[in-house]
């Protein structure tokens, strides 16, 4: 069985075959400066994902996690290897082609209110992939009904403004229409990190929902271990560009073994005083440890087990 049917992905893909796949990513940046190396941003990354799983990317700002959410949606120049969408290889396509993915692979952002036109109605922003796909007006509007109502929001939202909703509702547009064209895959940019405690768990809550029920992939960019955990199948740990640690979720957010992991465990605040001085120390103690190693050895990506917590 193939992956591919005339050019084109195929949604049947045999069991053994991930949904999506990077391998050995390089994605350079020119630099300022006469004859200066290109700056590179990812170095050798490799991914997988699978249908109807949620790969949690975590790491702090720099490490390159959101750069590798935006060479799989085409946006980032790949200077080698691959991002593969159902066994055909995707990096490196034209503006036409990827235009023709876009059923398959979509986005949320971060920031929910500045990826919304404000100028348009929700109605309007949720039909308007859908009309542009060529859909008839009458069922775009069906769709735009149904959508909104699996994303909690009420029906009279299509006619508002996205400026009339709090952060939290404007995420769920968001996602809305993320959904629009029923995709496999969505690159999900930090989408919890603008919102407040009660808001992100009720999100995150919604993106497990939505995918229990209709079987999409994520690829999920955070900086926050603790929503990795929530959401995750697997996580992927990013560092400078490189993958340092991979394995299911609830061992890598419990037991690390990469040093770098355990940093980001031991950043998360506590209410306990004592405790927090004592995670802090911790902390200080890894990133002296692995400053002095730093100059001799790269290190070895850690591979741990486990379950979606």
């Amino acid at each position: 069985m193939t992956a591919t049917m005339n050019g084109t992905p195929n949604r049947h893909l045999p069991a053994d075959e991930p949904l999506l796949a990077v391998d050995d990513l390089v994605v350079e940046y020119p630099s300022k400066g006469w004859r200066k190396p290109p700056f590179r941003v990812l170095k050798g990354v490799s991914i997988t994902i699978g249908a109807g799983e949620t790969l949690g990317l975590v790491g702090e700002s720099g490490s390159g996690k959101t750069t590798l959410g935006r060479a799989v949606l085409g946006l980032a120049p790949v200077a080698s290897g691959t991002v593969r969408y159902a066994g055909k290889v995707i990096s490196g396509l034209g503006p036409k082609e990827r235009r023709a993915l876009s059923s398959d692979i979509q986005v949320v952002f971060q920031d929910p209110y500045t990826s919304l036109n404000p100028a348009m109605t929700v109605n309007d922003i949720l039909s308007e992939p859908l009309r542009v796909a060529g859909t008839p007006r009458a069922e775009a509007e069906k769709r735009v009904r149904d959508l909104l109502d699996q994303v909690r929001l009420p029906a009279d939202a299509g006619e508002r403004l996205p400026r009339e909703f709090s952060g939290g509702q404007r995420q769920r547009i968001a996602i809305a229409r993320a959904l629009s064209r029923d995709p496999r895959v969505i690159v999900c940019d930090e989408p919890v990190s603008a919102l407040d405690l009660s808001t992100q768990a009720r999100v995150l809550d919604l993106f497990v929902e939505i995918q229990e029920r209709t079987g999409v992939a994520y690829l999920f960019v955070t900086h926050d271990l603790s929503v990795v955990r929530h959401i995750s199948h697997r996580v992927a740990v990013m560092r400078g560009g490189e993958i340092v640690e991979t394995g299911d979720a609830a061992t890598v957010t419990t037991t690390p073994q990469h040093p770098y992991t355990k940093r980001l465990l031991l950043a998360a605040p506590v209410p306990d005083p004592a405790r927090q001085a004592e995670r802090r120390a911790e902390r200080q103690r890894l990133a002296a440890a692995m400053a002095a190693d730093a100059p001799t050895n790269t290190p070895a990506i850690a591979s741990t087990s486990g379950d979606r917590a």
